[in-house]
């Protein structure tokens, strides 16, 4: 023990400001007239230096003006920025880089922060992940040894990709600051131990959007609303629907981030819900599982978040849930995907406020909450919920606080259990390497194929995320399935081996899958967390095979080439390379309609999915408004209309909220002029739900079969079903007879038969075995029904699309419809 004394010839009595085992500063009062004993168990100088240390990390009020999370206060991107640069410049435990621009060209940043000792050794520490995340390139179990003495584990927490659920993005500043400052024991433990990957948000244009307009809406009718536009540029919400796809620029970085250069043992999405809800859902999560998501993955997930909930409680907070609402069985999404990679994803969604101003939440509305998957009530204990919450003000800071706390909870588990992660996750890599007969040895995509762009970014999107993809230089003996014989696949076609690391992504994206049917006591489906089935080539239409058996592999392996550049696989397709990845793709249409989109204030991200298949194959139209429709400024010769429902349509946003440039929709005036607009000949191109504002208004001969069935007699959330097709019909030349196409509780159309309007109809769900990956109750109910019909109105023509045929960007395989939809015939 080392005695400090304090001399002072005064008899004032003075503070001395210490921080504490937490990372709070505590306060001792020396009394200077007497000479005063302290037992520390630190060094003087190392002491002094430590204050001074912390004396120089700019704290975030010194730099905003405000603390964050502070009621009515908000950061926008430029500040957040501004603030990490600062940081990095003062600290040496915070090193900042741009890992891409956004969509409309702000800078994406990671805070990579840690030990100083591991900031200056960050190179050797991602080389050693990146072998762990590749057993094949450890040699030997010293070796593996050496890897995880010298590894840390690599935590990632990502912020507000979700910009409305603003808080996160304010809070990570205090995070930051906190863990560049303190010297408390737990602190320094997380620093020496892990490597924060701090992602203050990968949305930077949302976040700006949501600070603009909360700061020109403070004080107004509208304070504390969503912003009357998209807050992605393209995606909106569905921003966090991408993480399998690719088709965003801010997918593209934080993957490439994530799973080409650092593969983080633990990624950390933080959201917020909506606000009568439990004060924070974190997991485990509810069923089903996904069985390509490995146990471990599962139990892991579960003890960070029991690990969370724990020093929650500790501190008082309640209104904390596990085991609800969402599940592991879509891939997809930030934290889930993950799972495919070998990493923990956890989800956490914390109580909303009104963006940054406060609100008041009463017991009477809580009690009106219908409940969640696995809580039937927030406001009655359960085991998985056991402290209520029982209302009462709720803000800003009130959900800083709760995520501060999980994020430190974490990073103490990282830190605490450092080896046994990154052997986990190197057995995990290690266990996807072995021979399994119970899956295909492969997967082969076929050379000769139409569509060949379709391939060329389906190979683009499995090799960006890291998944291997080899081209056949000669020609192999396949089986494609296990009782027959095998046979001759010609040479230029593509296959994914199995047996590599990414085994269950693989897996997960080609496999169809097979949600299982699950219904309420009452008997209708029980809601899943998102959609049941996505597999990848069907979605594309892309020919691919399950292979079981290889001849001679062996013997022929010297004759794959691994894809290492997607023009690589360009010219063997050949197409024309690609000067970028995800380049644009050529204009496919033949005739030079003029063609509007529309796109209403309510943040459509139907519409947004539409204008970025749009941009991305070059194909030339313009936005039309509400204002534009009330005042018939419709020259054009295609109006498309998005899945949208047809009060969102014709009455918008609520005047009560919102000023009265962005209130209302397009209006009865609207509804007349585009009337006019079909009948002196032009073409209304409707998607899935606005099929309705269509069939209603035009007094159409059709009629939406599942339209108010029930939940128990036909569901389908989200799946792929099959489409006969008449190829000889305008709508549906190029396409194959039989077409995947996307049904998202979408429409199935009966025509009448006796009718003044004459129709056509292009494509019907097939008369049986229409599901091919996902879940469909009742299927019954659309089998043989009408899914992209044409009517003739006045000299016009009106297209109806039951289903949607740009979901999510993700359906290249019904991409051709859209397309026909727009020419000139």
């Amino acid at each position: 023990m080392r005695h400090i004394y304090f001399y002072h010839r005064d008899t004032e009595t003075q503070s001395i400001r210490t921080p504490n085992t937490t990372g709070a500063i505590v306060g001792c009062r020396v009394t200077l007239v007497h000479i005063l004993s302290v037992s520390v168990s630190l060094c003087l100088c190392g002491f002094i230096l430590a204050l001074a240390v912390s004396a120089q990390v700019p704290t975030p009020r010194a730099v905003l003006g405000f603390q964050p999370t502070d009621d009515k206060t908000i950061a926008d991107w430029g500040q957040i920025v501004d603030y990490f640069t600062k940081l990095d410049k003062a600290s040496d435990r915070v090193l900042v880089k741009e890992i891409g621009r956004s969509e409309l060209g702000r800078p994406m940043i990671v805070a990579f922060i840690s030990s100083p000792r591991n900031i200056k050794n960050l190179d050797k520490i991602r080389s050693i992940n990146q072998r762990l995340a590749d057993p094949r390139t450890v040699a030997n179990d010293a070796e593996l040894a050496k890897l995880i003495a010298d590894g840390k584990t690599i935590v990632s927490i990502s912020c507000s990709i979700h910009s409305t659920e603003i808080v996160a993005s304010q809070m990570s500043m205090n995070l930051a600051y906190e863990l560049a400052s303190a010297n408390d024991a737990d602190t320094k433990e997380i620093l020496d131990n892990t490597v924060l990957l701090l992602i203050p948000s990968p949305n930077p244009d949302g976040i700006q959007m949501v600070a603009d307009w909360y700061r020109k809406t403070l004080g107004t009718k509208s304070e504390g609303t969503s912003p009357p536009e998209l807050y992605h540029h393209y995606a909106g919400h569905d921003d966090n629907r991408d993480w399998f796809m690719m088709n965003l620029k801010e997918t593209r970085a934080v993957t490439k981030l994530f799973w080409q250069e650092w593969f983080p043992e633990i990624v950390y999405d933080v959201h917020q819900q909506g606000q009568n809800a439990s004060r924070f859902i974190i997991p485990p999560f509810f069923d089903p599982p996904n069985p390509r998501v490995s146990p471990s993955i599962l139990r892991e997930v579960g003890l960070a978040g029991y690990k969370m909930a724990a020093d929650l409680q500790a501190k008082g907070i309640s209104g904390v849930a596990t085991n609800s609402t969402y599940d592991t069985w879509w891939h997809g999404g930030f934290r889930s995907a993950p799972y495919f990679h070998n990493s923990i994803g956890i989800l956490s969604e914390a109580a909303s406020t009104n963006l940054m101003s406060p609100i008041t939440v009463t017991l009477d509305e809580l009690k009106r909450n219908r409940g969640v998957r696995g809580l039937p009530s927030i406001v009655e204990t359960a085991t998985n919920y056991p402290d209520v919450w029982k209302g009462g003000l709720w803000r800003p800071a009130d959900i800083a606080e709760i995520e501060m706390t999980a994020s430190r909870a974490l990073l103490s588990l990282a830190s605490k259990y450092r080896p046994r992660y990154l052997r986990n996750f190197y057995e995990l890599g290690k266990a996807n390497l072995k021979p399994d007969s119970d899956v295909p040895q492969a997967y082969v995509i076929p050379a000769g194929q139409p569509n060949a762009e379709n391939v060329a970014r389906l190979i683009e999107i499995l090799t960006w995320q890291g998944m291997e993809v080899y081209r056949m230089t000669e020609e192999l003996w396949l089986k494609h399935k296990r009782s027959e014989s095998p046979h001759e696949m010609p040479l230029n076609s593509f296959l994914v081996f199995t047996d590599q690391p990414q085994k269950n992504n693989v897996l997960s994206l080609f496999e169809r899958q097979d949600y299982p049917h699950r219904l309420l006591p009452n008997g209708d489906a029980e809601v899943p967390y998102d959609v049941a089935g996505w597999t990848l080539p069907l979605q594309m239409g892309v020919e691919t095979h399950e292979v079981w058996e290889i001849r001679d592999l062996e013997r022929n392996r010297g004759t794959l080439k691994r894809i290492s550049a997607i023009n690589d696989a360009r010219a063997v397709l050949n197409l024309a390379p690609h000067a970028a990845p995800f380049d644009k793709i050529a204009n496919p249409l033949k005739t030079n309609p003029r063609i509007g989109l529309y796109k209403p204030f309510t943040s459509s991200m139907d519409e947004g999915w539409t204008r970025m298949v749009f941009d991305q194959f070059q194909i030339p139209f313009r936005s039309v408004s509400n204002d534009d429709f009330r005042n018939g400024r419709l020259d054009l010769d295609v109006i498309v209309l998005a899945a949208d429902n047809e009060n969102t349509i014709i009455r918008g946003l609520s005047a009560d909220r919102y000023p009265a440039e962005f209130a209302g929709g397009i209006g009865d005036a609207g509804v007349a002029n585009l009337k006019k607009f079909v009948e002196n000949g032009g073409k209304l191109v409707c998607f899935d739900d606005s099929c309705a504002l269509a069939i209603k208004q035009f007094n159409l001969p059709v009629r939406n079969v599942v339209a108010g069935v029930r939940r128990s007699e036909f569901y389908n959330p989200g799946s792929i079903v099959k489409l006969n097709v008449d190829t000889q019909d305008p709508l549906g030349r190029g396409m194959f007879e039989e077409t995947p196409a996307y049904f998202s509780t979408s429409s199935a159309f009966d025509a009448a038969q006796e009718s003044g309007l004459s129709y056509r109809v292009a494509a019907r769900y097939a008369e049986k075995d229409a599901l091919m990956s996902g879940w469909m109750l009742g299927e019954k109910y659309i089998n043989g029904k009408a899914a992209l019909v044409e009517v003739q109105y006045g000299k016009g023509k009106i297209v109806l699309f039951a289903f949607r045929p740009q979901h999510r960007g993700q359906t290249w395989g019904t991409f051709r419809f859209i397309f026909n939809s727009l020419e000139k015939y």
